[in-house]
């Protein structure tokens, strides 16, 4: 059974924007059986570029039902139905979302029309629901109102069907049969997956941990897996998941370090590719006994500091270092990258102010090899990631100190910042490393936390 779903919105934010419009047709696979659509009182106003796109004034709202008051009707009419939408994970974001402000988590297994359109009706320029309606005929009686796109989607969704291997349905739109899947795997299992940010885990049926993987959405990841038929590998590992574990983290940032501490930790047997990329060489700094500061590329191993930056090979590392050589105007031969017992070649063409021969002082020289290193550490040494926790009462809590990762921990969010012995009490203690350290430069540089507190 299917529930083809279109809302109309005030915007395109499910996390800043509401629903003002929404229409659910229950399809039995042969026909609609069932049919629900109302206007909902987005409390708050529409936008006139959203009224002159959908044709919904404020004025209809003002006396329409406010979300809460119809909740229950959509999770009735949608219970046991696959959501199914035209960019499904449009209307089902929203959807979720506004669940989520009344306390409620929803969750029904989706399909997209826009995906199998593309894979059951090739060939098309365009996928956009007017667009590919217009392709093959399908007149849309009220464009950008809800029950007139949802009917459109019906009609599409109904010419796919026909294309579809009827005995199994579910399995073909998800690219793989559940009769492929080992024996002691429940698809029950598989199905409920949680839509979260989260770390899972994979064991096969003598409960080894095989595989561990992290993800925005775990369900959707997971599925990846069973629809990978492209290696041999991908085949091998899907026919040996016995049983699925996952555990959610709030956000990705933790999945990404609960994620690299793991596999480490565990070394499973299908993660042999993170455990190969990981960064082998790393770009160390000393001061020589002239005291100039030195760079050089070299073979992370356990008894060595973290290094700056960290590189899946040497000649990556060595071709980093040379930009930065060029940018910071450095000695090669300070850098490693020239072997003379003299100037270095950059000295010879004037790029290079001669600290290889003693002409710069360490002072002048270490001033720009300061900023290298500067450049490629946290604005504060030590100080607190607030990020999101794994549900709306909690925030999470990561720990960096003295420029290193200490851990991360979850409280409850009516707590306080300001007791910094409180929050280290609430950080469980995970070690650092040069792959960590990446983590942690990515977030800084492209994350948004919801605060930075130094200390």
């Amino acid at each position: 059974m299917y529930a083809i779903i279109d809302i109309e919105t005030t915007g395109g934010s499910p996390v800043s924007e509401k629903i003002t419009e929404i229409a659910i047709y229950i399809h039995n696979g042969e026909k609609i059986i069932d049919e629900y659509t109302t206007l909902i009182n987005p409390e708050r106003r529409i936008p006139h570029h959203i009224t002159q796109l959908t044709g919904i004034s404020n004025s209809m709202v003002a006396n329409a039902p406010k979300f809460y008051e119809v909740a229950r009707k959509i999770v009735e009419l949608t219970e046991n139905k696959i959501f199914v939408a035209h960019n499904v994970n449009f209307d089902y974001s929203f959807i979720r979302q506004e669940f989520k402000q009344l306390g409620y988590v929803y969750k029904r297994n989706k399909l997209c029309t826009v995906t199998l359109s593309r894979k059951y009706i090739p060939g098309h320029r365009s996928y956009s629901l007017g667009n590919i309606c217009q392709d093959l005929g399908i007149k849309i009686e009220g464009r950008h109102r809800a029950a007139g796109d949802a009917l459109a989607t019906v009609k599409l969704f109904e010419l796919i069907l026909q294309k579809i291997n009827p005995e199994n349905k579910y399995s073909s739109f998800e690219d793989f049969s559940y009769k492929d899947l080992h024996p002691n795997l429940n698809p029950e299992t598989i199905r409920n997956l949680p839509e979260e940010e989260g770390v899972y885990y994979f064991y096969n049926d003598k409960n080894e941990l095989i595989y561990i993987g992290k993800s925005k959405n775990i369900h959707s990841r997971i599925l990846t897996h069973f629809r990978n038929t492209s290696t041999r590998k991908s085949i091998d590992m899907r026919n040996n998941i016995a049983s699925i574990d996952f555990e959610l983290t709030g956000n990705e940032l933790i999945a990404q370090l609960k994620e690299s501490f793991e596999i480490k930790q565990n070394k499973p047997l299908y993660n042999w590719k993170q455990r190969r990329a990981v960064p082998q060489y790393g770009l160390y700094t000393y001061t020589d006994r002239l005291g100039y500061i030195r760079f050089e590329i070299g073979k992370q191993i356990d008894n060595r500091s973290i290094p700056v930056c960290s590189f899946s090979g040497a000649s990556i590392g060595k071709q980093y270092l040379q930009n930065l050589v060029e940018k910071y105007r450095l000695c090669q031969k300070l850098c490693g990258l020239y072997q003379t017992s003299g100037a270095c070649f950059h000295f010879e063409i004037m790029e290079c102010n001669g600290a290889c021969i003693g002409k710069e002082s360490p002072e002048d020289y270490n001033a720009r090899a300061t900023k290298v290193i500067e450049s490629h550490r946290f604005r504060h040494n030590s100080f607190f990631i607030i990020e999101k926790g794994r549900n709306d009462s909690e925030l999470a809590i990561i720990m960096i100190e003295n420029g290193k990762y200490n851990g991360y921990g979850y409280i409850d969010k009516d707590n306080s910042f300001s007791d910094m012995d409180f929050l280290r009490d609430c950080v469980k203690s995970f070690p650092d490393d040069s792959d960590i350290q990446q983590i942690l430069r990515n977030y800084m540089q492209t994350g948004r936390p919801i605060d930075i507190i130094p200390y």
